[in-house]
């Protein structure tokens, strides 16, 4: 199996990385022996995620609509580690909230469903073109292989419940770019892949009564509980080594199909 990849001495940079999924992914990436750049918020805790992780890991405050600051973040890989082997899009947000609003007699905030929209598909977006413009300048391996992109989506964008309608349109965006992005890459060398995760246990479900967060942990049929952010990071990695894998959405999730 010569066509294997090994994370270790990779580069890589994740967004949303100062937190739940994408902190997972920068521990299991240093721990591996690659080196990662955080882009996340200026007020999140990406200075003090990246010190403690020594010196394969960098910090670079960055809004991910920003072209400047993402741009900023992809030089920085490149002038502390000499290049970027992968980027990880984990940063997003997310509202809960009718279409229509019938005892209040209020529609769903335009503002907000465009918000949502323009973090999750157009942030993400912004990091793949600008990551990939890095990537293309790497040399080949032996299978032709610069680099890998892997996106974070949701079972939302397939089984979106009641006051998702942003939240889905938003994952479900990502979905449907996968593919097109992966063929408009491919030439070069560089594969596109999405992760659909279930429930896990990050800070957007840790604000959650315990009662609530069980009630959701029973849902999933197995293992039935919450997943582990080390579960996806394991993925991210296991996914970069296997270079068959492109223009794919895989669903982490415990075979959960979410309810209305």
């Amino acid at each position: 199996m010569a066509n294997i990849r090994c994370v270790k001495g990779m580069v890589g940079l994740v967004t949303g990385g100062a937190s739940g999924l994408g902190r997972a992914t920068v521990e299991r990436l240093v721990q591996s022996g690659a080196s990662a750049v955080i882009v996340d918020l200026p007020s999140s805790d990406g200075q003090a995620v990246a010190a403690s992780l020594g010196n394969r890991c960098a910090f670079a405050p960055a809004d991910v609509t920003s072209e400047a600051e993402v741009r900023s973040a992809v030089s920085l890989a490149k002038e502390k580690f000499g290049k970027l082997d992968l980027a990880v899009n984990c940063a997003g947000i997310a509202v809960a909230v009718k279409t229509y609003n019938f005892k209040k007699d209020l529609p769903h905030s335009l503002e907000d469903f465009q918000r949502v929209i323009n973090v999750n598909i157009a942030g993400s977006f912004n990091v793949i073109r600008l990551a990939a413009g890095e990537m293309g300048k790497n040399e080949p391996d032996a299978d032709g292989h610069r680099g890998c992109i892997i996106n974070t989506a949701s079972v939302a964008a397939f089984d979106g419940q009641v006051g998702q309608a942003a939240y889905s349109a938003s994952k479900g965006g990502i979905v449907g770019m996968t593919l097109p992005i992966a063929r408009d890459l491919a030439p070069v060398g560089i594969r596109v892949i999405t992760i659909a995760p279930g429930l896990f246990s990050t800070p957007l479900l840790a604000g959650l009564p315990e009662k609530v967060r069980s009630f959701l942990a029973r849902q999933v049929p197995f293992p039935s509980r919450l997943g582990d952010p080390a579960e996806f990071a394991h993925l991210v990695t296991c996914l970069v080594e296997n270079p068959m894998i492109n223009g794919e959405v895989i669903r982490l999730d415990g075979a959960i199909r979410m309810q209305p």
